[in-house]
């Protein structure tokens, strides 16, 4: 099968497409052949090393921590799950991922997709999806009524977090360029700042129940950004460490996304409802993942890519 690999960390051009064997399901797997993964940052921080520590590696690796594709095989003892049957899943870090004809995955991280959801462009979904369900819903504790400001919402995950918020009943607050204002707009947002023409915490109207930091700050601006936070509110970040101690009772989270059957096929089935939409920049080919890399690097990505095997 064609699978792309790095045999080493570095930059974009340690990425080769290679002939490698289609690998076999053990105990607890399925064998699926991928329809699509999708560029989420954390893979160009593992293929540089910037996670070894955290996440190891075993070398050779196939980036790809989204995954959409079709039961191909089951190994042994898995029920549930049947060849030709719809998939979705955020894969193990430290394992192979899915920018490969084929890749295994453990039963335990599967969803369906649902009839009626493309399923290329299911593989946009499961890591910033998740992502935006876990800080809002879980560390955010997020409900009707609640004000809440997404900072970075202009991304993948930004773009879910709204929408997502939105029809909880939350009052919404989102930083944009105005490249994307106004899909970040009809995501639901009720305010758009534009961070590019005036800094948010000069912008942005305190007291918020919920700040969800998805930009690359300071720490100095991410002590800003927590002193937009309500008293008692929650702070989260999925980027630079939060302040230990903001005060005014406020909780800071520094989130990490972990993968949840569960959570994401109810995000599946809002997509297959009409209330959640996937929002896709860009599909290109397997071939082309060291360029998306590369693009990627130089912040010339138009924003989200699936790369379709």
């Amino acid at each position: 099968m064609k699978a792309v690999r790095f045999h080493q960390y570095g930059g974009s051009d340690v990425l080769v497409q290679e002939d490698v064997p289609v690998p076999v399901p053990g105990a607890g797997q399925v064998l699926v052949k991928v329809a699509a993964t999708s560029f989420n940052p954390a893979d160009a921080m593992l293929r540089t090393g910037y996670m070894r520590e955290m996440f190891p590696l075993d070398l050779p690796h196939v980036p790809g921590m989204d995954m959409a594709g079709r039961v191909a095989r089951v190994g042994e003892g898995v029920t549930g799950w049947a060849e030709g049957d719809a998939v979705a899943a955020f894969l193990p870090l430290t394992g192979a991922g899915a920018s490969a004809e084929y890749v295994l995955a453990p039963t335990e991280v599967l969803a369906a997709v649902p009839e009626g959801v493309d399923l290329v462009q299911a593989a946009a979904l499961p890591a910033p999806g998740l992502t935006a369900w876990q800080a809002l819903f879980e560390h955010g504790r997020l409900r009707a009524g609640r004000r809440v400001l997404i900072n970075g919402a202009g991304g993948a995950v930004g773009g879910y977090a709204v929408q997502l918020a939105h029809r909880a009943g939350a009052n919404v607050t989102a930083t944009a360029s105005p490249r994307s204002a106004d899909r970040v707009r009809g995501f639901g947002a009720d305010q758009i700042i534009d961070y590019t023409a005036t800094p948010v915490i000069k912008a942005a109207d305190g007291g918020f129940d919920l700040v969800f930091n998805l930009a690359p700050t300071t720490p100095e601006e991410t002590a800003a950004l927590a002193e937009l936070t309500a008293d008692g509110g929650v702070f989260v970040s999925a980027t630079t460490p939060p302040p230990a101690e903001p005060g005014r009772g406020v909780e800071t989270v520094r989130m990490a996304t972990r993968s949840d059957a569960a959570q994401l096929a109810e995000l599946l089935g809002r997509v297959r409802s009409g209330d959640l939409r996937i929002d896709v920049a860009a599909r290109r080919p397997l071939a082309e993942l060291a360029s998306v890399h590369a693009q990627a690097d130089q912040g010339t990505l138009p924003g989200k890519t699936l790369i379709v095997i």
